[in-house]
């Protein structure tokens, strides 16, 4: 845990935001800022801030984040009309917290990107 990290500190509890999903590895919340009808973030527990460290890590992530992503598309209706698994990793990728975390966008048609 880094103490001044926002996402650390929801948590922890620390700030308050609507919990939808937890596990060991994983947490899920709502964007505050949404870009889509549905906008979650998929958060790991640990804080680790790249993708290479979270593979180094080797905690078993990327299987149960496919599984949270697969189960929430499913709780929030965008399991059939299609949804979005993102990950921005660095400042290039206008990654704007320092903990690695994967947004899962949907609800409606989302834009074309690439």
């Amino acid at each position: 845990m880094t103490p001044s990290c926002i996402f650390c500190q929801i948590e922890r509890g620390d700030i308050s935001s609507d919990l939808l999903y937890r596990d060991e590895l994983i947490f899920v919340v709502q964007d505050v800022s949404p870009k889509a009808v549905v906008h979650l973030l998929l958060i790991p527990v640990k804080h680790v801030t790249s993708l290479s460290e979270l593979y180094n890590a080797d905690l078993g992530f990327e299987k149960q984040l496919f599984s949270v992503a697969t189960s929430m598309s499913k709780q929030m209706g965008v399991d059939s009309s299609g949804y979005r698994l993102v990950l921005n990793q660095g400042p290039d990728s206008g990654q704007q917290i320092d903990h690695l975390h994967f947004h899962l966008l949907g609800g409606n048609q989302l834009s074309d990107i690439g």
